[in-house]
Protein backbone atom coordinates (compact mmCIF):
# COMPACT_ATOMS: atom_id res chain seq x y z
CA UNK A 1 0.00 0.00 0.00
CA UNK A 2 1.42 3.42 -0.73
CA UNK A 3 1.41 5.82 2.05
CA UNK A 4 0.89 9.54 1.51
CA UNK A 5 2.98 12.00 2.72
CA UNK A 6 1.72 15.17 4.73
CA UNK A 7 2.29 17.26 1.54
CA UNK A 8 0.26 14.60 -0.61
CA UNK A 9 -2.75 14.99 1.03
CA UNK A 10 -2.20 19.04 1.01
CA UNK A 11 -2.06 18.32 -2.61
CA UNK A 12 -5.09 16.00 -2.53
CA UNK A 13 -7.16 18.30 -0.61
CA UNK A 14 -6.68 21.52 -2.90
CA UNK A 15 -6.95 19.01 -5.60
CA UNK A 16 -10.46 17.94 -4.72
CA UNK A 17 -12.03 21.69 -4.07
CA UNK A 18 -11.00 22.44 -7.52
CA UNK A 19 -12.86 19.34 -8.25
CA UNK A 20 -15.66 20.26 -7.31
CA UNK A 21 -15.84 23.61 -7.87
CA UNK A 22 -15.21 22.11 -11.48
CA UNK A 23 -18.17 19.89 -11.35
CA UNK A 24 -20.19 22.66 -10.03
CA UNK A 25 -19.69 25.07 -12.69
CA UNK A 26 -19.51 22.26 -15.85
CA UNK A 27 -22.02 19.75 -14.82
CA UNK A 28 -19.23 17.01 -16.12
CA UNK A 29 -16.02 15.55 -14.35
CA UNK A 30 -13.36 17.80 -16.04
CA UNK A 31 -10.17 16.37 -17.81
CA UNK A 32 -7.89 16.78 -14.94
CA UNK A 33 -9.75 14.14 -12.66
CA UNK A 34 -8.81 11.46 -15.12
CA UNK A 35 -4.89 11.77 -14.29
CA UNK A 36 -3.39 12.28 -10.71
CA UNK A 37 -1.72 15.60 -10.27
CA UNK A 38 1.96 15.38 -10.09
CA UNK A 39 3.27 13.45 -7.20
CA UNK A 40 0.53 12.74 -5.72
CA UNK A 41 -0.51 8.91 -5.05
CA UNK A 42 -3.11 6.91 -6.49
CA UNK A 43 -4.80 6.12 -3.58
CA UNK A 44 -4.96 9.61 -2.91
CA UNK A 45 -6.09 10.24 -6.16
CA UNK A 46 -9.02 7.40 -5.82
CA UNK A 47 -9.82 8.81 -2.65
CA UNK A 48 -10.22 12.49 -3.89
CA UNK A 49 -11.88 11.69 -6.78
CA UNK A 50 -14.50 9.51 -4.91
CA UNK A 51 -15.12 12.44 -2.31
CA UNK A 52 -15.08 15.23 -4.50
CA UNK A 53 -18.28 13.45 -6.43
CA UNK A 54 -20.01 12.61 -3.68
CA UNK A 55 -19.56 16.44 -2.50
CA UNK A 56 -20.98 17.26 -5.10
CA UNK A 57 -23.71 14.54 -5.84
CA UNK A 58 -24.92 15.72 -2.32
CA UNK A 59 -25.65 19.03 -2.89
CA UNK A 60 -27.75 18.67 -5.69
CA UNK A 61 -26.51 21.16 -7.66
CA UNK A 62 -24.45 20.43 -10.73
CA UNK A 63 -24.77 23.51 -12.87
CA UNK A 64 -24.01 27.25 -11.93
CA UNK A 65 -27.13 29.52 -10.98
CA UNK A 66 -28.25 26.72 -8.60
CA UNK A 67 -30.43 24.53 -10.93
CA UNK A 68 -30.84 21.81 -9.41
CA UNK A 69 -30.01 18.02 -10.85
CA UNK A 70 -32.26 17.41 -13.74
CA UNK A 71 -34.45 14.41 -13.47
CA UNK A 72 -33.13 11.29 -15.07
CA UNK A 73 -34.74 11.12 -18.74
CA UNK A 74 -37.81 8.66 -18.98
CA UNK A 75 -37.22 5.46 -21.03
CA UNK A 76 -38.75 5.10 -24.64
CA UNK A 77 -42.24 4.34 -25.00
CA UNK A 78 -42.61 0.81 -24.76
CA UNK A 79 -39.78 -0.41 -22.89
CA UNK A 80 -36.42 -1.93 -23.47
CA UNK A 81 -36.71 -2.96 -26.94
CA UNK A 82 -32.90 -3.00 -28.08
CA UNK A 83 -33.74 -0.19 -30.95
CA UNK A 84 -35.46 1.43 -28.77
CA UNK A 85 -39.22 1.79 -30.45
CA UNK A 86 -42.06 0.18 -28.69
CA UNK A 87 -42.86 -2.85 -28.33
CA UNK A 88 -46.49 -4.20 -30.55
CA UNK A 89 -49.29 -5.22 -28.24
CA UNK A 90 -49.75 -8.97 -27.91
CA UNK A 91 -51.91 -10.71 -30.92
CA UNK A 92 -54.09 -12.64 -28.24
CA UNK A 93 -56.32 -12.06 -24.62
CA UNK A 94 -53.85 -14.09 -22.72
CA UNK A 95 -55.69 -13.25 -19.26
CA UNK A 96 -57.33 -16.46 -18.88
CA UNK A 97 -54.02 -18.61 -18.64
CA UNK A 98 -53.05 -20.00 -15.47
CA UNK A 99 -49.59 -20.90 -15.65
CA UNK A 100 -47.43 -18.96 -17.95
CA UNK A 101 -45.57 -16.31 -15.90
CA UNK A 102 -46.97 -17.37 -12.44
CA UNK A 103 -45.39 -20.40 -10.17
CA UNK A 104 -46.47 -23.85 -10.47
CA UNK A 105 -45.78 -27.40 -8.97
CA UNK A 106 -43.21 -28.59 -10.60
CA UNK A 107 -45.15 -32.31 -10.66
CA UNK A 108 -48.61 -32.20 -11.19
CA UNK A 109 -50.10 -35.54 -9.09
CA UNK A 110 -51.56 -37.03 -12.40
CA UNK A 111 -52.58 -36.43 -16.09
CA UNK A 112 -56.14 -36.04 -14.90
CA UNK A 113 -55.42 -33.25 -12.81
CA UNK A 114 -53.47 -31.47 -15.46
CA UNK A 115 -54.48 -28.15 -17.56
CA UNK A 116 -53.76 -28.11 -20.75
CA UNK A 117 -54.10 -24.16 -21.78
CA UNK A 118 -54.65 -22.79 -25.48
CA UNK A 119 -53.82 -19.43 -26.87
CA UNK A 120 -54.98 -17.89 -29.71
CA UNK A 121 -53.53 -18.61 -33.22
CA UNK A 122 -52.09 -15.36 -34.76
CA UNK A 123 -52.56 -17.14 -38.12
CA UNK A 124 -55.63 -18.71 -38.24
CA UNK A 125 -56.67 -20.07 -41.55
CA UNK A 126 -52.72 -20.44 -43.03
CA UNK A 127 -51.57 -23.86 -42.70
CA UNK A 128 -48.37 -24.57 -41.03
CA UNK A 129 -47.03 -27.34 -38.82
CA UNK A 130 -46.05 -26.38 -35.11
CA UNK A 131 -43.94 -29.33 -33.54
CA UNK A 132 -43.25 -30.30 -29.44
CA UNK A 133 -40.25 -32.67 -28.81
CA UNK A 134 -39.78 -34.03 -25.22
CA UNK A 135 -36.75 -36.36 -25.32
CA UNK A 136 -37.31 -37.27 -21.80
CA UNK A 137 -40.74 -38.16 -21.47
CA UNK A 138 -41.19 -40.70 -18.01
CA UNK A 139 -44.31 -42.75 -16.85
CA UNK A 140 -44.33 -46.10 -14.75
CA UNK A 141 -45.31 -49.58 -15.43
CA UNK A 142 -48.57 -49.93 -14.74
CA UNK A 143 -48.18 -53.50 -13.12
CA UNK A 144 -44.65 -53.60 -11.47
CA UNK A 145 -43.73 -49.87 -11.07
CA UNK A 146 -40.78 -49.41 -13.11
CA UNK A 147 -39.93 -46.37 -14.57
CA UNK A 148 -40.41 -46.03 -18.58
CA UNK A 149 -38.24 -43.94 -20.90
CA UNK A 150 -39.73 -42.47 -24.11
CA UNK A 151 -38.97 -39.65 -27.04
CA UNK A 152 -41.86 -38.39 -27.60
CA UNK A 153 -42.31 -35.72 -31.11
CA UNK A 154 -45.91 -34.12 -31.54
CA UNK A 155 -46.94 -32.84 -34.88
CA UNK A 156 -50.17 -30.32 -35.29
CA UNK A 157 -51.77 -27.94 -37.44
CA UNK A 158 -53.18 -24.99 -35.74
CA UNK A 159 -56.67 -23.94 -36.31
CA UNK A 160 -57.77 -21.26 -33.94
CA UNK A 161 -55.83 -21.91 -31.31
CA UNK A 162 -52.15 -23.29 -30.42
CA UNK A 163 -51.69 -25.15 -27.32
CA UNK A 164 -49.69 -23.20 -24.57
CA UNK A 165 -46.14 -24.83 -23.77
CA UNK A 166 -45.63 -24.39 -20.38
CA UNK A 167 -48.86 -26.18 -19.72
CA UNK A 168 -47.87 -29.00 -22.06
CA UNK A 169 -44.70 -29.37 -20.30
CA UNK A 170 -46.54 -29.60 -16.83
CA UNK A 171 -49.16 -31.89 -18.61
CA UNK A 172 -46.40 -34.39 -19.86
CA UNK A 173 -44.28 -34.30 -16.79
CA UNK A 174 -47.45 -35.61 -14.56
CA UNK A 175 -46.66 -39.38 -16.46
CA UNK A 176 -44.10 -39.22 -14.08
CA UNK A 177 -46.05 -41.07 -11.49
CA UNK A 178 -48.71 -42.15 -13.61
CA UNK A 179 -48.60 -45.99 -14.25
CA UNK A 180 -49.92 -46.97 -18.01
CA UNK A 181 -48.62 -48.93 -20.78
CA UNK A 182 -46.63 -47.68 -23.72
CA UNK A 183 -49.52 -47.54 -26.19
CA UNK A 184 -52.24 -46.05 -23.79
CA UNK A 185 -50.12 -42.87 -23.06
CA UNK A 186 -48.68 -42.06 -26.49
CA UNK A 187 -52.51 -42.14 -27.43
CA UNK A 188 -53.94 -40.67 -24.62
CA UNK A 189 -51.63 -37.25 -24.79
CA UNK A 190 -52.46 -37.47 -28.78
CA UNK A 191 -56.27 -37.54 -28.14
CA UNK A 192 -55.99 -34.53 -24.94
CA UNK A 193 -54.20 -31.57 -27.12
CA UNK A 194 -56.60 -32.41 -30.10
CA UNK A 195 -59.51 -31.80 -27.46
CA UNK A 196 -58.20 -28.93 -26.31
CA UNK A 197 -57.02 -26.76 -29.49
CA UNK A 198 -59.22 -28.37 -31.85
CA UNK A 199 -56.37 -29.07 -34.57
CA UNK A 200 -56.42 -29.14 -38.39
CA UNK A 201 -54.52 -32.73 -38.20
CA UNK A 202 -52.03 -33.69 -35.22
CA UNK A 203 -49.58 -37.37 -34.46
CA UNK A 204 -47.93 -38.31 -32.25
CA UNK A 205 -44.69 -40.29 -32.23
CA UNK A 206 -43.93 -42.42 -29.03
CA UNK A 207 -40.67 -44.09 -29.45
CA UNK A 208 -40.23 -45.96 -26.44
CA UNK A 209 -36.60 -46.84 -24.92
CA UNK A 210 -36.23 -50.52 -24.69
CA UNK A 211 -36.96 -52.22 -21.29
CA UNK A 212 -37.08 -56.23 -21.40
CA UNK A 213 -35.27 -56.71 -24.39
CA UNK A 214 -38.12 -55.53 -26.36
CA UNK A 215 -38.52 -51.51 -27.50
CA UNK A 216 -42.05 -50.33 -28.38
CA UNK A 217 -42.81 -47.44 -30.77
CA UNK A 218 -46.29 -46.42 -31.07
CA UNK A 219 -47.89 -43.72 -34.06
CA UNK A 220 -50.96 -41.95 -33.81
CA UNK A 221 -52.43 -39.18 -35.98
CA UNK A 222 -56.38 -38.11 -36.81
CA UNK A 223 -55.51 -39.09 -40.59
CA UNK A 224 -53.36 -37.65 -43.55
CA UNK A 225 -52.54 -34.07 -43.57
CA UNK A 226 -53.78 -31.57 -45.62
CA UNK A 227 -51.62 -31.52 -48.90
CA UNK A 228 -49.07 -29.29 -49.63
CA UNK A 229 -48.52 -28.34 -46.31
CA UNK A 230 -44.65 -29.12 -45.26
CA UNK A 231 -44.42 -32.07 -43.10
CA UNK A 232 -40.90 -32.90 -41.68
CA UNK A 233 -40.26 -36.61 -41.06
CA UNK A 234 -39.94 -36.76 -37.05
CA UNK A 235 -36.19 -38.15 -37.14
CA UNK A 236 -36.09 -40.35 -34.83
CA UNK A 237 -33.99 -43.56 -35.62
CA UNK A 238 -35.75 -46.83 -35.07
CA UNK A 239 -34.35 -48.77 -32.52
CA UNK A 240 -31.13 -50.77 -33.98
CA UNK A 241 -29.92 -53.62 -32.00
CA UNK A 242 -26.96 -56.05 -33.74
CA UNK A 243 -28.75 -56.02 -36.86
Amino acid sequence: MVVASSTARSVAAAWRAAAIASLRAAGAPPPSLLAPPTGVSPVVTAAATSAALAAAAGRGRWASGGVANPPPASPPSGGGGGGGGPVSKPMGDYTSLTMLGTSTPAIVSSPAEAVLERVPNAHPGTPYVARFTAPEFTSLCPVTGAPDFAHLVIDYIPGDWLVESKSLKLYLTSFRNHGDFHEACTVAIGRRLVDTVKPVWARIGGYWYPRGGIPIDVFWSTGEPPAGVWVPEQGVPGYRGRG
